[in-house]
């Protein structure tokens, strides 16, 4: 059976050393990176199944680096480490192309069901064929290769969580959407804190799509939300 591929970037060495020796031993292949101006010369000659970004790392912006792995593999899930807790920088991480967040300090065990997550997740997008592909929403393309929402007036680049949110939104089109369903597939667990994300991004999209009247998400209070497309164009 293939070894699962981890790209860990920690500048802390002692963290970094109990965490790669605990996931090799958990039978990882782990690439322990301290050095952030390491990390992309790295990626162009390795091709991990997940990564592992300490976002605070000393003279990187570790946003901008997320942003830039994104750019070099749009499909690999990033789990982010980070001591802050506020909305403001979580949503920035998730912005930047993060997949999850894992607040430090956690245990080995949380770590190893998030990393299973979203490997579990990214099998999921492939057995069914929904990373690929250009649809139709109304008047505007959603192209899920350049993570790209070509509007009538212009072109939106789209966040890896937008793009999560908006497929399982397509996959669901003119009928309900639980909002239990998204958190949990997307998030991971629904808490207050990623129900809270959740609204950020729902209002994210609705800002997108209001160039075209016909194209609605309702919310549905208890429920979830109803994303309403021109059956013409679905």
């Amino acid at each position: 059976m293939k070894k699962i591929k981890i790209y860990y970037i920690e500048d802390e060495q002692s963290l970094g050393r109990i965490v790669s020796d605990t996931l090799e031993n958990l039978g990882y292949t782990v690439t322990w990176v301290s050095d952030g101006a390491n990390v992309i010369s790295g990626l162009e000659n390795y091709t991990p199944d997940i990564c592992i970004l300490d976002i605070m790392l000393p003279n990187v912006d570790g946003f901008s680096l997320c942003r830039t792995i994104r750019g070099m593999s749009p499909n690999l899930p990033v789990i982010f480490l980070t001591a802050k807790t506020d909305t403001a920088s979580l949503v920035m991480g998730f912005e930047s192309g993060g997949t999850d967040y894992i607040k430090k300090p956690f245990s080995i065990e949380e770590l190893v069901a998030r990393i299973k997550n979203q490997l579990d997740l990214g099998k999921t997008r492939r057995d069914n064929n929904i990373d690929t592909g250009t649809l139709m929403i109304g008047s505007f393309s959603f192209d899920q290769l350049r993570y790209e929402l070509q509007s009538p007036t212009g072109t939106i680049k789209l966040s890896n969580r937008d793009m999560q949110l908006l497929k399982m939104l397509c996959a669901n089109r003119n009928k309900v959407t639980a909002r239990k369903d998204l958190l949990i597939t997307i998030w991971g667990d629904d808490s207050y804190f990623n129900s809270r994300n959740l609204d950020v991004y729902i209002r994210k999209l609705r800002h997108y799509f209001s160039v075209d009247k016909s194209i609605e998400i309702i919310t549905l209070k208890g429920n979830g939300y109803l994303f309403l497309v021109p059956e013409q164009n679905s």
